[in-house]
């Protein structure tokens, strides 16, 4: 019988770690996820792990390179600054195949911009956030529930692919407390790691060295990038994740992830309360996209409204998918609630500007 405790997204992101048979965690405080390396600096030691704050994020990149590639489990947990240090590591993670999960808990930016709730690091996590023009399978959870159960799918993703997944959370979702099932989530057979460096002096391990490229014959890059392609095309095929809800008859369907997606499913049922015809499609991978629902979606309804607490990042995105066929609009960061106020996106102001747009 499954456990149930009522916790923070953040410890329900640790111990979904746990669960998923991870034991090794590299990591540098930067808020709003302290939360999670506290986590581990306690409760790794007793299990017989290991937990080791780096210097740098840069350092912590590395550390996750290395362990990976000795074929164990690995996380770490930053915000967008920290994401930002580490990108030269996960570039060269990507490149060699390293399995890992990263998991992003967004702050405001640029900069060092704000502690507080943002989804400002969309583009730098779905489009490759380092050089050379690498993919990220990116998960976006939407309640402390999800956060155990995504990281735990990450690690399985991770493992099948042979790549870093990003865990893509924000501030509200990873402080807020919710009651969450604890449990050990199956999603299938794997691949064994026979490509693992886990040395000569062990049970069924080997001598070898993985390339990152820079210095490899023009042959062999070539065709890892041939084969790095037909890996992310595989991906894109078979690991598009979303969720719709009363898009079949909508004249406007709302997108959104993360804690907006919360924000405007409440905003929904009010509308549809008062006889508005309103959906949304929920992205749970943000890379790879659903392009294919949008664009099919978007032949009948020819409005959306993007919601999310940035700029506009997601709704680049979203605009190619529909191709032109419907307008779209967006409700962002700069969305007032009072006179010179800047808060969290709430239901009552997505509600507004469905009603505007109806």
């Amino acid at each position: 019988m499954a456990e149930k405790r009522f916790i923070t997204g953040n410890e329900a992101i640790a111990r979904g770690t746990l669960d998923a048979g991870c034991l090794h965690y590299f990591g540098y405080p930067v808020t709003p996820q302290n939360e999670i390396i506290e986590f581990f600096a306690r409760e790794m030691p007793k299990r017989g792990g290991s937990f080791v704050q780096g210097e740098s994020e840069w350092s912590v990149g590395a550390m996750l390179f290395g362990a990976g590639a000795a074929g164990v489990r690995t996380l770490t947990s930053t915000a967008g600054p920290g994401w930002g240090l580490m990108q030269e590591m996960v570039s060269h993670i990507q490149m060699v195949e390293i399995p890992c999960v990263i998991v992003n808990v967004q702050r405001g930016g640029p900069g060092g911009g704000t502690t507080r709730h943002a989804q400002t690091d969309y583009l730098s996590c779905t489009h490759g956030g380092g050089h050379g023009g690498y993919k990220n399978i990116v998960l976006a959870p939407a309640s402390a529930q999800e956060n155990n159960d995504l990281v735990q799918l990450g690690f399985y993703l991770a493992d099948k692919y042979r790549m870093a997944v990003v865990v893509l959370t924000d501030a509200i979702i990873g402080q807020m407390r919710e009651l969450v099932e604890l449990k050990k989530l199956e999603f299938g057979p794997l691949p064994e790691k026979d490509w693992a460096l886990r040395g000569t002096g062990k049970k069924g391990g080997k001598a070898g060295f993985l390339v990152s490229g820079g210095q490899a014959p023009p042959l062999y890059y070539t065709g890892k990038l041939s084969q790095l392609n037909e890996k992310w095309k595989k991906i894109t095929e078979n690991e598009i994740r979303y969720q719709e809800y009363y898009t079949d008859d909508a004249d406007l369907i709302l997108v959104a992830f993360g804690y907006p997606a919360r924000v405007s499913l409440e905003a929904i049922n009010q509308a549809r309360q008062e006889g508005l015809k309103v959906g949304m499609i929920r992205p749970i991978t943000l890379w790879p996209f659903p392009f294919d629902i949008i664009k099919q979606r978007a032949d009948n309804c020819k409005k959306f409204l993007v919601v999310e607490d940035n700029l506009g990042q997601m709704v680049d995105d979203v605009k190619l998918a529909v191709e032109g066929k419907a307008a779209i609009h967006h409700l962002g960061v700069l969305a007032r609630h009072l006179p010179g106020e800047l808060g969290m996106i709430l239901p009552g102001r997505v509600y507004e500007e469905v009603k505007k747009l109806l």
